[in-house]
């Protein structure tokens, strides 16, 4: 169904939204919004009925409706003084007062008041405009088996990707339904994503034999006619399910940094005058992933500009939170400046979208460099619900639990998200923390072998450097722990035995003592 109003409408099927024939892109609860008020026009909403549809009985703060309703007013091109079209009833909720028009997709318009039923159906268009923010769809799994009762299992992974997929609000997924329209024709990918209005398409088989289980995934992007992530997987079928879920979590995680790198050198064609806060983001998050000193202030100046062109940018708002503390934690800028600058932003992040996971993570991490560790661990938990397959937020919950004593944990974690993202731009960072997970355990010999392998893949990586000297040290590796000392000066010329002590959140003064005894025995001062 297509509902137009003003110089609006709204493709409900699609979850597209656009103004003056121009897709714009909103936040998927603002849609939720737009959609609900229009869809009941005829009366007064309550604040519980719109907290019942939108947010689906959940408990959120009345600032989080109020920054959805100003939201969904600013889309619309209204505003909170004039109400042409969202007006505010004084202790009764609201009312969508502008003239309404619905069509089934494709028919023509039919007066707001005409039957559904009585509407022709015609044919989609051939073509749709690509929305503002990445749109993708996925594709029915084909089923490579040969035994038509396996369907339901090559089903099951492309609808479960649907969904996971579907809750990182920052992508447009294209529902199931419309997907699966495509299913058993042979058909041009770049046909497909004209009907479906989409820039990514993922495709993939699913071939069973006895116990096992091949599944091969593609993302491709149609613009450009290429690959640009495929892999392989073989599993046993002890438990169907079990590999279902497993599977649909390594390729959402796999693709989700894929998508923010096309999306990157998209932006980076575009002038810098026509850049807007999504392309400002995706630049940024390009050069946090650098893991340089310089990278991180350049990424610190283009969240600003986002934030700047959007104040309730959650995801811009909570990166920003994180690469201060980030800096900090690497020893490139001084904790007690960055982190109340860290924590306005993500306080500020939370209270604009408190369902982004960014926003949370941020948090989280601002949490445990103020030594609230079990805020911290709530904030990282409550960001992995609502994104499980966060690969970063999941890595540095490693690092929470590391700190907080909890190595075995922390082990545990680290090593999930290095399944979940094996190629992540990040993944240095991952096996670092493994190796400090190792460390914390008294297993040298592995934290080393972890250690080198962060410094395989960035050799630059401060957190990699202290932990192959701490262990070196403690193994009584004298002359590597003397090469590893060195490299750390290089890599962090301000370190200092009073620096670990002071900088480092460890909860236990046992695991402080147990890595300052390492980088003393290396022969740190």
């Amino acid at each position: 169904m297509i509902i137009s109003f003003d110089d609006c409408e709204i493709d409900v099927e699609r979850r597209e939204f656009r103004r003056a024939q121009i897709a714009v892109h909103v936040e998927p609860q603002v849609f939720d919004l737009l959609v609900y008020l229009a869809q009941n026009r005829d009366r007064v909403v309550s604040k519980d009925e719109i907290f019942a549809s939108i947010w689906e009985g959940r408990i959120v703060s009345d600032s989080t409706l109020t920054s959805r309703i100003n939201a969904a007013r600013r889309a619309v091109g209204d505003s909170g003084r004039n109400q042409k079209l969202i007006r505010t009833i004084p202790r009764k909720g609201l009312r969508f007062v502008g003239d309404v028009r619905t069509q089934l997709d494709g028919a023509e318009p039919a007066d707001a008041s005409s039957s559904p039923l009585e509407q022709a159906h015609a044919p989609s268009r051939a073509a749709l405009q690509l929305p503002d923010r990445p749109a993708i769809a996925v594709l029915p799994f084909t089923n490579m088996s040969g035994d038509p009762e396996q369907e339901y299992f090559s089903d099951g992974i492309s609808e479960d990707i649907i969904t996971a997929l579907s809750k990182l609000r920052w992508f447009f997924v294209i529902a199931r339904n419309s997907s699966f329209t495509y299913k058993g024709k042979a058909m041009h990918l770049k046909q497909v994503a004209e009907e479906l209005g989409v820039g990514y398409v993922l495709e993939g088989s699913v071939r069973k034999s006895g116990d096992r289980v091949r599944i091969s995934a593609q993302l491709n992007d149609v613009s450009t006619g290429s690959h640009i992530w495929a892999e392989r997987y073989d599993r046993d079928l002890a438990d169907v399910f079990a590999v279902q879920d497993e599977i649909t979590e390594s390729i959402v995680a796999a693709i989700e940094p894929q998508l923010y790198a096309a999306e990157n050198f998209r932006a980076r064609r575009k002038p810098p005058g026509s850049l807007d806060a999504w392309d400002l983001v995706m630049r940024a998050l390009s050069h946090y992933w650098r893991v340089t000193r310089q990278d991180n202030v350049v990424a610190q100046a283009l969240l600003e500009k986002a934030i700047a062109i959007d104040p309730n940018y959650g995801q811009a708002l909570g990166v920003l939170a994180t690469s201060h503390i980030f800096g900090a934690h690497m020893g490139w800028a001084d904790m007690a400046t960055v982190a109340p600058i860290a924590e306005r932003a993500a306080l500020a992040a939370v209270e604009a979208d408190s369902e982004d996971p960014w926003a949370h993570y941020g948090l989280a991490y601002v949490y445990l460099f103020a030594r609230r560790f079990d805020d911290s661990l709530a904030e990282f938990e409550l960001a992995l619900r609502l994104n499980p397959n966060f690969s970063l937020a999941q890595a540095f919950y490693g690092v929470a639990l590391c700190y907080c004593g909890r190595w075995q944990e922390g082990d545990l974690a680290v090593r999930r998200a290095l399944r979940l993202s094996p190629r992540d731009p990040l993944s240095a960072l991952y096996y670092g923390i493994a190796a400090y997970a190792q460390f914390i355990g008294h297993n040298y010999e592995e934290a080393i072998r972890l250690a080198h392998e962060a410094l395989r893949q960035r050799a630059d990586f401060v957190g990699g450097h202290r932990v192959l000297t701490a262990a070196a040290g403690m193994a009584g590796q004298t002359e590597a722990a003397k090469v590893a000392l060195q490299e750390l000066r290089r890599a962090q010329p301000n370190i200092t035995l009073a620096w670990i002590a002071n900088e480092l959140p460890m909860k236990h003064r046992a695991d402080r003592e147990h890595y300052l005894e390492g980088l003393r025995r290396a022969g740190l001062e």
